[in-house]
């Protein structure tokens, strides 16, 4: 049976190909998922970078640290403490320190002539060093970086490549990268937390991919930033401790390797794994459940194919143990060499990948495949079993071909499902649909989150293949039924052959089912809950005017806020970012974004959605929370860690719906950490004048000479509503490309198989007077309208999941419309067509080269 097994593969290799070329591209996709996901479970270890010449660094702690039943538990502060002055002096009497000060500078170039210049750098570095300050992106030709005293630049140590040390107020050293057009004797814009000012560029020094910095005269950073972030000590590193065990504690002494907490985002190489990790391992999920429905399919309508042959071999003898093996062996020895070459791909495809991570900012520079070998081995076997798999299941019905049935069988297909398929289809359609039941009732945020929306719809699209058969039927007959009474006989003759060959248009439909509802569900999904996010936003400002720093991620000055305050005719809240953390159910350390806000304006300028207490009673000694919290009951008390590590208790003055997730926490100014104002909302006055308030705003931000934006309500809910990120848009085009890929090829290879078989039925149409051109019109119309049905079905599946995503908003209180992807979903379907189309017609009209009679004489 062996010998048969080869020999059936050789004969029939048209039928093998496709299967051949998807399972290889599948398991190349997994091989190379595989190694890059491989590449993420460790970040590489770069050592100290910021302080890694300096032999001791003192600085405050910077985790929260709470002792539970569990042990220690550990969260990130909001907010660092400086390291206080009394230190500071015991510490400098055990040998030489050095004070580092790090405050944001904004840079707008003026250029060497004083004349505004645009001014370039790094988008690498500055990237980086964004993310490491939480900066944000360089915002209006603004360049963000981060100023520290030109003392401490011999901790990285940073070494001049041009120029000199700056030696006067107004002189700065600056880190010129690759892509940086700072030089010396430039003239540059700068704003500081101490206002504006022009500094000029007296030396540079290379980059060092941590931080884009801005070196200063020390005596004019520690006037720009009094607190000492960060002291390097020459001393002996016990006595060090000592000192500082002495003073309270509170402050880390960092040596060796432990030097690296001080970094700009010591752990950010790690953090960017995490979604690359996501990522990635979304992406092997989808392709492995695409690669085992393409197989399946494609065996399975291999196998009705066949039945003719099998029933020849049945009567030869052959028992039907016999019939399965042989099935199983020509989707194993498929199964080795595919896999085989998918190896192959896979490694020579990965850092290509990782390459294209990193080019679409998915993955940090430096990100590179490792030495791993594993994920090759597991996509090797995954694609051997997966052809096997997927062959076991029509080896059965194969085994079930009676001897004589292939006399008595029409060409047409008129065997309803077997009952294991209907059974199997219920159940996986039960779970789909009990999945996102369950979840609306007992948690609709669950609903929308990143596993649920992904893969809840490949269970729905599974149970729906499943009945394609069933649903193909009808679905022809109603899509048909106006091309079918059309003057001429295509019509009527694509929606006949269609509907006879129901297991030949149920495996067609099945890859652009797959890659439809994939699309739409992915796409509309992402896009309906950034468009539910931006909808809160708009809902919850209130304020007609919004002033914020000039680049994200910066505070407003003191002063400003004052003049702000002092404008007459505006109710100004002024707001600031801090966090708060709680420890729930006495395990778990939980931390929330809250803002900062002043109770007495805060309902004049927004209208967050209350579903229990009043903004209004909110003070110092209490809270507003969210529904998220395992604590929401108006007036009870519950224990907070605040952004600088207080441990205060404060009391539920409200509660906020939880909506998308984004209604955070709202706390008073005394509880917020030392945070600084980034934002303040204006209602202007009902006596007053809007267009005199926005002026007197606009003049008070010019004077400042710091950038400082003055927007409207609308503008800035605009500017702040969050919206699909370019990364994201990337993430989900990386998974359905291939996604889209292996249906493909599938769509294709099932066409090619099928055509190839109708060359007698091409041929009794080219005997009874059909011209080519009007066969290869008749396949083209067939092939289009069996996608058609694919995507109506496709469309179905993804309906629902979108369906249930709205539900869920609906339940958590926002009111926010679908949004379907129509464009990329209509690109999707006509790119299916083509293929199809062609893949039905190329074969085809090399088919009808041939004579007709001698065509209609061929045998199987």
């Amino acid at each position: 049976m062996l010998m048969l097994a080869l020999h059936g593969v050789r004969t029939r290799w048209v039928t093998f190909a496709g299967s051949f070329v998807a399972l290889a591209l599948g398991v190349g996709l997994i091989a190379a998922t595989g190694l890059a996901l491989a590449a993420t479970f460790s970040a590489p270890d770069k050592g100290p970078q910021r302080f890694a010449a300096a032999p001791v660094v003192v600085r405050a702690d910077d985790q929260l640290r709470v002792r539970t039943a569990n042990g220690v538990r550990t969260r990130p502060l909001a907010r660092t403490a400086p390291v206080p002055p009394a230190l500071v002096t015991e510490l400098a009497a055990l040998g030489r320190t050095v004070e580092d000060r790090a405050f944001p500078v904004d840079l707008a170039a003026t250029g060497r002539d004083g004349d505004p210049r645009a001014q370039g750098s790094d988008p690498r570095t500055q990237g980086s060093a964004s993310r490491a300050q939480g900066s944000g992106p360089r915002t209006q030709g603004v360049e963000p970086r981060t100023g520290h005293p030109w003392s401490v630049a011999a901790a990285a140590p940073y070494r001049l490549t041009s120029g000199r040390s700056p030696a006067a107020p107004g002189e700065a050293v600056v880190t010129a990268g690759p892509g940086s057009h700072l030089r010396t004797g430039d003239r540059v814009r700068a704003t500081t937390p101490a206002g504006a000012t022009t500094l000029t560029v007296v030396g540079t020094v290379a980059d060092r991919g941590f931080e884009s910095a801005v070196f200063l005269g020390d005596e004019e950073a520690a006037r720009i930033s009094p607190a000492v972030d960060a002291l390097v000590v020459h001393a002996d590193a016990t006595a060090v401790r000592d000192v500082v065990a002495r003073a309270g504690g509170g402050m880390d002494v960092l040596t060796g390797d432990g030097r690296r907490r001080a970094d700009p985002g010591p752990d950010r190489d790690a953090e960017a794994l995490v979604s690359v990790n996501a990522l990635l391992g979304t992406a092997a999920g989808i392709t492995l459940f695409v690669s085992v429905s393409v197989v399946a399919s494609t065996f399975s309508f291999a196998v009705a194919q066949r039945r003719r042959e099998f029933g020849l071999l049945r009567t030869a003898g052959a028992t039907p143990g016999q019939i399965r093996w042989t099935v199983v062996a020509e989707a194993a020895v498929v199964g080795v060499l595919a896999s085989a070459t998918g190896w192959w791909l896979g490694a020579a495809g990965a850092p290509l990948l990782a390459a294209r991570l990193v080019d679409a900012g998915l993955a940090p520079a430096w990100f590179a495949i490792g030495e791993q070998t594993w994920p090759l081995h597991i996509a090797f076997w995954t694609g051997v079993g997966v052809a096997t798999a997927g062959a076991l299941a029509a080896s059965f019905r194969a085994g079930r071909t009676a001897p004589t049935e292939v006399l008595r069988e029409a060409a047409v297909d008129s065997r309803t499902m077997p009952v294991s398929r209907w059974i199997l289809a219920a159940l996986v359609l039960l779970t789909g649909a009990g999945l996102l039941v369950t979840a609306l009732v007992l948690d609709p945020g669950d609903a929308l989150g990143r596993k649920a929306y992904i893969t809840r719809p490949l269970l729905l699209i599974v149970g729906v293949a499943l009945l394609a058969p069933v649903l193909v039927g009808p679905l022809v007959r109603a899509l048909t039924w106006l091309p079918a009474r059309l003057p001429g006989a295509t019509g009527v003759l694509a929606r006949e052959n269609a509907s006879a060959g129901m297991r030949r248009t149920a495996a067609v439909a099945a890859p652009v089912v797959i890659t439809v509802a994939l699309t739409a569900s992915l796409l509309g999904t992402v896009a309906t809950l950034a468009e539910a996010k931006a909808t809160e936003v708009r809902t919850a400002t209130t304020a007609d005017l919004v002033v914020v720093p000039g680049a994200e991620g910066r505070t407003l000055p003191p002063s400003f806020v004052e003049r702000v305050r002092a404008v007459e005719g505006a109710v100004a809240g002024v707001s600031r970012p801090t966090a708060v953390t709680v420890l729930e159910e006495g395990t778990a350390l939980v931390t929330s974004e809250a803002r900062a806000v002043d109770p007495a304006r805060l309902t004049a300028v927004a209208a967050p959605p209350v579903v229990a207490g009043r903004l209004t009673d909110l003070d110092d000694d209490s809270i507003v929370v969210n529904e998220e919290w395992l604590t929401t009951t108006v007036g009870e008390r519950v224990t907070v860690w605040l952004g600088d590590g207080r441990e205060v208790s404060l009391r539920i003055a409200a509660v906020l719906a939880t909506g998308t997730g984004g209604n955070g926490v709202y706390v008073t100014a005394r509880n917020a950490g030392g945070a600084g104002a980034d934002r303040i909302d204006v209602a202007v006055a009902e006596a007053a004048d809007p267009g005199a308030v926005a002026a007197a705003l606009r003049t008070a931000a010019e004077a400042e000479g710091t950038g400082i934006r003055v927007l409207t309500g609308a503008e800035w809910a605009a500017a702040a509503a969050p919206g699909m990120s370019d990364s994201t848009r990337a993430g989900l085009w990386l998974i359905l490309s291939m996604a889209l890929l292996c249906t493909g090829i599938a769509l294709a290879n099932t066409l090619v198989t099928a055509t190839t078989d109708r060359v007698r039925d091409l041929a009794v149409l080219r005997l009874t007077g059909a011209s080519v051109p009007q066969v290869l019109r008749l396949v083209a119309v067939e092939a289009v309208a069996v996608v058609t049905v694919g995507a109506v079905i496709g469309a179905g599946v993804a309906a629902v999941n979108l369906a249930g995503v709205w539900g869920a908003l609906a339940l958590l209180g926002v009111r926010s419309g679908v949004v379907v992807p129509w464009g990329t979903t209509g690109a999707v379907i006509a790119a299916a067509a083509v293929v199809a189309a062609v893949s039905a017609v190329v074969p085809a009209a090399f088919a009808l080269r041939t004579r007709p009679v001698e065509l209609a004489g061929m045998r199987e």
